[in-house]
């Protein structure tokens, strides 16, 4: 559960087609709207099930959501997991106003299908923050689902962005220590999959904004393809050599 205050808000685009295309052209926030949007929609499925058919809220659920014994077997849910909430309102309110308030900020700076694969692969990283901790302490069968993964890893770029051009930081920081604290006062969080996503969402953006000498003359969407994909495939080789059976 993330909770987030701290940043500029934007104003609600207009739904029609026009708008949207004109949102899309001048560098709106239509990325972050679109994944607001698909949350809150899976949120909503989830509401109606859990009341109307329990069965198939704990199907649905299952068969969304990341467990590190079964990841490899069902390597949708490093996708699926992303976009599903707990029933409790608190749990997606939170994470939406978060990304209500730092997605817009990083959509313009870098741009709609950059900005989202950096949502991706951080929350791709959250999950392999699981595995991580499974593999180190056994806890093979503790599952997890929610935007808070990708969440970490918008914020870690943004403050590896806000230090690099030079914006105090310090109350980030501080903002950030609490958050990664809450799970000690607070049951039923992931902190394994906050500390994932902002460690691959920090690592990615400092190698865009920095990174390999050689390479910073590339365009930035060159950039984010070789850095990117480079980042998926040691996620990947992280993943095979944390999961025990694929080597018996």
């Amino acid at each position: 559960m993330t909770r987030f205050s701290m940043f500029p808000q934007s104003p609600v685009p207009s739904l029609n087609k026009k708008a949207i295309a004109y949102e899309w052209k001048n560098g709106g926030p239509v990325i972050t709207w679109a994944i607001i949007a698909i949350c809150v929609a899976v949120w909503l499925v989830e509401v109606l099930t859990r009341l109307l058919m329990p069965q198939v809220f704990s199907a649905l659920v299952s068969a969304g959501m990341v467990m590190p014994a079964t990841m490899v077997l069902r390597p949708w849910t490093w996708l699926t997991s992303m976009f599903l909430h707990a029933p409790s309102m608190l749990h997606i309110l939170f994470n939406m106003l978060a990304l209500y308030s730092v997605g817009p900020i990083l959509e313009r700076m870098m741009g709609h299908w950059r900005y989202l694969a950096l949502y991706l692969i951080s929350g791709f990283g959250g999950s392999v923050g699981l595995l991580v901790w499974a593999r180190l302490t056994g806890d093979w069968f503790t599952a997890a689902y929610g935007a808070s993964g990708a969440l970490f890893g918008l914020f870690a770029a943004l403050l590896v962005v806000y230090r690099r051009i030079g914006v105090d930081i310090r109350s980030m920081l501080i903002w950030m220590g609490i958050n990664f604290l809450m799970p000690l006062v607070v049951g039923n969080i992931a902190w394994q999959a906050h500390v994932g996503g902002f460690v691959v969402g920090g690592a990615l953006t400092w190698l865009l904004v920095s990174g390999v000498p050689a390479l910073r003359r590339r365009s930035f969407t060159q950039r984010m393809w070789i850095y990117g994909t480079a980042m998926v495939v040691l996620l990947l080789i992280v993943v095979v050599v944390c999961t025990p059976y694929l080597w018996m």
